[in-house]
């Protein structure tokens, strides 16, 4: 797939990233946070190149933010997952962007505030009949008592991502433990509490790509290997960040080829929950498969991690895009939505423009699947 080749022209990339992983002195999101600067960099190299021109901006409070408008990008490839170390300025990006009328990539400021408010997510999947585990939430230690949920259940902060807040002790069988975990939680975030009933079973991951026809890309799935016999079988922080420790190591994600049955419904649930949202472009879905391999919806990641060795561009290769073409992919959706299709574009701002056309199919033209393991650790060979 040819994937950019109506966009070799005069164009202003301006790709925004957070920077404020070194602004607080005890930031338990830092190596999250810090991330997001590697990611612009491989993007900014995948879409140099032709007569694009493309620079890459830091952001770290407004008014920062509020100076690269004045530059008036083409497209902004937006990557801010937080704004002065907080996970809510992440939405706060697009709705400048929004009012400002530029064109950007990923999701809206409404679908981001959405998706990190995770009750309020569950609240409109379960209105949408999309299955996703029961949950209440906690914003004083006192209302534990109104805790009616069978256990095990799982404790996170309501509204933080990349697993922030996530660790063994978040799986709680009894009420003791419960009442340790929620407390650790309000004290630590200084946000209300997701208590969610915890479903053991194997994680999925539900990788979508573009609007008009989205579909899903291969999926992955966490394989939980031997430092996890005694332990919750979660894809904690320091499973997730600290790439030396034995339950990173013994933890990757790899391509999965389930039943077909059970694919589609993984796919369905998984698309019916960010049609739910109302994401956009491209995004993840984590699922759950419970005892009778039904899935559960645990987490929407719109506008997820786009590094080159994280499961999304695995999982797009494997699909037979490349990560030039996937970066040179995702503008072009943008502008898509924006201003029709970019072909069009190029004949001048007064010519007639049509509406976007379906999202091309990006599936087994290419080979097959290739296995390969999550950025996070590499797999013996």
């Amino acid at each position: 797939m040819a994937c950019g080749t109506d966009l070799a022209h005069s164009m202003f990339v301006t790709i925004l990233h957070n920077q404020d992983h070194a602004l607080l002195e005890d930031d338990p999101g830092r190596e999250a946070r810090a991330d997001v600067v590697n990611v612009a960099a491989a993007m900014a190299d995948a879409l140099s190149g032709g007569r694009r021109r493309v620079e890459v901006k830091p952001v770290d409070d407004v008014v920062s933010l509020a100076d690269v408008l004045t530059s008036k990008p083409d497209v902004v490839l937006n990557l801010c997952e937080s704004l002065g170390a907080d996970s809510r300025g992440e939405s706060l990006v697009p709705a400048m962007l929004e009012l400002s009328g530029v064109c950007f990539t990923g999701s809206s400021s409404l679908s981001l505030a959405l998706s990190l408010h995770k009750n309020k997510a569950k609240e409109i999947l379960r209105a949408r009949g999309v299955p996703t585990p029961g949950a209440v939430v906690i914003s004083r230690i006192e209302e534990l008592v109104g805790v009616d949920l069978a256990f095990p259940l799982i404790v996170k902060p309501s509204r933080e991502d990349a697993s922030v807040g996530i660790d063994f002790d978040s799986v709680v069988h009894d009420r003791a433990s419960l009442g340790k975990a929620v407390n650790r939680v309000l004290r630590t975030f200084r946000q209300p509490v997701l208590v969610e009933q915890f479903i053991d079973g194997r994680e999925i991951y539900v990788p979508l790509l573009g609007n008009e026809g989205r579909r899903a890309l291969p999926l992955t799935e966490i394989q939980f290997g031997a430092a996890f016999a005694d332990k919750p079988r979660i894809v904690s922080y320091e499973a997730k960040w600290n790439t030396e420790s034995p339950i990173c190591i013994d933890s990757p994600s790899r391509l999965v080829e389930l039943p077909e049955k059970l694919r589609a419904r993984c796919v369905d649930v998984a698309l019916a929950a960010f049609d739910a949202l109302e994401c956009r472009d491209y995004g993840r879905v984590d699922v759950r498969l419970d005892s009778k391999n039904e899935p559960w919806v645990i987490d929407i990641n719109p506008n997820c991690d786009l590094h080159p060795q994280a499961g999304f561009a695995r999982s797009a290769l494997a699909a037979g895009l490349s990560y030039g073409d996937l970066a040179l992919h995702l503008v072009e959706l943008a502008q898509e939505r924006h201003h029709g299709h970019p072909t069009r574009r190029l004949a001048g701002p007064d010519a007639a423009r049509r509406a976007a056309a379906p999202h091309r199919d990006v599936h087994g033209r290419r080979g097959g699947l290739r296995a390969r393991a999550d950025r996070r650790r590499q797999p013996a060979e």
